[in-house]
């Protein structure tokens, strides 16, 4: 079956979201699986990702680099891109995946800043190769930050100044 653009039997996709609880282990081995599908010929330094969305859908996504290295793209918003371009906007937890054996992976400034766009009280779990994690909230990862609530507040100021 396809669930979310992936290919994962429907025992897979059960293993990940039971009575609306999700498996973080099931999620970090999606975003393992993610990691062997990433275009890294450059750097070498394999990612990937799977993001869990508020109705269970899991979108999986592996870092892309470009000889143009600024228009290379995470795993992180290659998840969420996916997701987004399917409808969800929603998310319960991310996954993250790379070959690091001595210490988590963690997400880049911009994917911090890509994962708040969509809430801050999400989970993230940073893994090691081995599979073992931990869990932070995207609101861990970058504190005091500024999202589309700031926007909202000044939405009826913008473009119609009295100056």
């Amino acid at each position: 079956e396809n669930f979310g653009g992936n290919e994962i039997g429907r025992d897979q996709f059960i293993c990940i979201l039971i009575n609306n609880r999700y498996n973080p282990e099931a999620l970090v081995r999606k975003s393992q699986e993610a990691r062997n599908q990433a275009y890294c010929p450059y750097s070498k330094f394999r990612v990937g990702a799977a993001v869990l969305t508020s109705n269970g859908t899991v979108f999986t996504g592996c870092n892309v680099e470009n000889a143009s290295y600024p228009l290379g793209l995470c795993a992180e918003r290659t998840a969420i891109s996916k997701a987004v371009s399917e409808g969800h906007t929603r998310f319960k937890a991310i996954a993250i995946a790379s070959d690091l054996e001595d210490r988590f992976i963690s997400p880049c400034g911009a994917c911090r800043q890509f994962m708040r766009e969509f809430g801050s009280q999400w989970d993230v779990y940073l893994s090691k190769s081995d599979g073992s994690y931990k869990v932070m909230t995207v609101e861990e990862l970058l504190p005091c930050s500024f999202g589309p609530d700031d926007l909202r507040a000044t939405e009826n100021t913008v473009g119609n100044s009295k100056l």
